[in-house]
């Protein structure tokens, strides 16, 4: 049985639920129109700063937070276009914004629809009219995320966009790591080879696999017998693994391009007026 259940607290909250499956995720439309819980048989998948998560000016760290109209950052924060500079801070706005409800559905999955356009203050910093739609699917031990993306202007709208999730991993020692690409960049571009392990002691791990030869990803967690598939479609070239040391969390996000892609415009997607495309992204829990 499905259901979508609306809860009241702090920011209003949507309990999607598969009682057969006994799997449930939680969203937060006015809080970047983010999923922030997902329990399997009592057992949490995400990680959340729940303290940060209280104060409305401080980006959530935790859940699956939404990166649009860009992933990353970029020099001094800003990129050019039509002859004019334009400032936009790391991973974009739609993180931080209020989302709308569009419609829910209990057919094949319990379903939540979300949506986001641009207000006058976006356009202070993205001089573009566009309409965001995600529709987050509970299915048993899947979850889907299904993304439109509308150019509303006159003129083309270039962007990129991504999912932010982390995941829940007390032992990162015991992570098992498969992913389709044999060489990532870090921060600075340089590039390393990868053999499938990452040293989990250093402070930090941030980096970028360019070039995917599949179109999923894999990490099982042996402390938590937890097996985490991510699949994504041809939109989405880049994927990125972030870990912080002291931290219980690990971080798959799949991007349509690299940081800083407004300016270079590597794998930068560009709509045409009134144009749209729809691109989809699995997560499937296994017991491992």
């Amino acid at each position: 049985m499905f259901s979508v259940t609306p809860v009241e607290r702090q920011y209003p909250t949507y309990i999607l639920a598969d009682t057969a499956a006994n799997s449930q995720i939680e969203v937060v439309p006015s809080r970047g129109g983010i999923v922030t819980s997902w329990k399997i048989g009592g057992q949490e998948i995400f990680y959340l700063d729940a303290e940060r998560f209280t104060h409305p000016d401080l980006s959530v760290r935790g859940g699956i937070p939404i990166l649009f109209p860009i992933c990353g950052n970029m020099p001094d924060n800003s990129y050019n276009y039509n002859g004019n500079t334009y400032q936009l801070k790391q991973h974009g706005f739609a993180r931080d914004l209020p989302w709308q409800v569009a419609s829910q559905s209990t057919e094949n999955g319990a379903s939540l629809s979300v949506v986001l356009t641009n207000t006058p203050e976006t356009l202070v910093s993205y001089p573009f009219e566009f309409e965001v739609t995600f529709t987050y699917t509970l299915n048993g031990n899947s979850l889907a995320i299904a993304q439109e993306f509308k150019n509303l202007s006159s003129q083309p709208m270039p962007f990129s966009a991504g999912l932010h999730p982390y995941f829940a991993a007390l032992d990162k020692s015991k992570l098992e790591v498969e992913i389709p690409g044999t060489e990532y960049f870090d921060k600075e571009q340089n590039s390393y080879s990868f053999d499938g392990n990452f040293d989990f002691d250093q402070p930090e791990i941030d980096v970028a696999f360019e070039q995917l030869s599949e179109h999923n990803a894999k990490v099982t967690d042996r402390d938590r017998n937890l097996v985490m598939t991510l699949t994504y479609d041809q939109y989405h070239p880049v994927l990125i693994f972030w870990a912080v040391k002291g931290k219980d969390f690990y971080c798959l996000e799949p991007w349509t391009a690299p940081r800083n892609a407004i300016n270079s415009g590597k794998n930068l997607i560009t709509l045409a007026p009134g144009q749209s495309i729809n691109t989809l992204v699995t997560l499937a829990i296994a017991q491992g």
